[in-house]
């Protein structure tokens, strides 16, 4: 299975799924230029993006939240076929629902848990949002007062208080 990624890694979604702030852009990020620059076909694809265009009608109720998940991996799916290799970076907080999108995506989803603690993701907490929590601002927020589910049998579990978002992209990048 490992060769069979190598040799056609510009069909995978590569799905990153953790808490907010817990590296999952940051790495995305690195792993997309690295990427490309081999000369990969490369498309990233963001939660916040699907929030602001495909998704713009959705909540942040679990079911929104479940169909969101649902769109996006179709859009993985689509792209997979082009020829492209995604990295799709979503929060996806719920386990059924990731495994709708492996399902959907089928053998070439590969999914890595970008790993870190509730503490940490609140130190970061580059968006402000869990301050905004804080305030009472924002409702329903993965790990506060809706749940996330951690991976059960991921690809790949990376722990971003344990290496930079660098090393955490070389490590993925490696692994497939």
């Amino acid at each position: 299975m490992k060769q069979d990624l190598k040799t056609n890694i510009n069909q995978y979604t590569i799905w990153l799924t953790g808490r907010p702030a817990a590296g999952k852009s940051t790495i995305s990020k690195h792993m997309y230029n690295t990427l490309s620059s081999l000369g990969h076909n490369v498309f990233l694809l963001d939660g916040d993006d699907m929030r602001l265009g495909l998704s713009s009608d959705l909540g942040f109720s679990l079911e929104d939240r479940g169909e969101n998940i649902r769109r996006a991996a179709e859009v993985c799916k689509m792209l997979n076929k082009r020829g492209f290799l995604v990295i799709a970076t979503f929060i996806s907080p719920i386990e059924k629902d990731r495994l709708i999108a492996k399902d959907i995506i089928g053998e070439n989803f590969r999914e890595i848990y970008i790993k870190a603690s509730l503490g940490e993701c609140k130190k970061r907490d580059p968006k402000g949002l869990y301050k905004k929590v804080e305030l009472g601002e924002i409702k329903n927020f993965t790990g506060i007062d809706s749940i996330y589910e951690e991976p059960t049998n991921p690809f790949l579990i990376i722990e971003t208080e344990k290496q930079s978002a660098e090393t955490s992209s070389r490590t993925i990048i490696n692994k497939i």
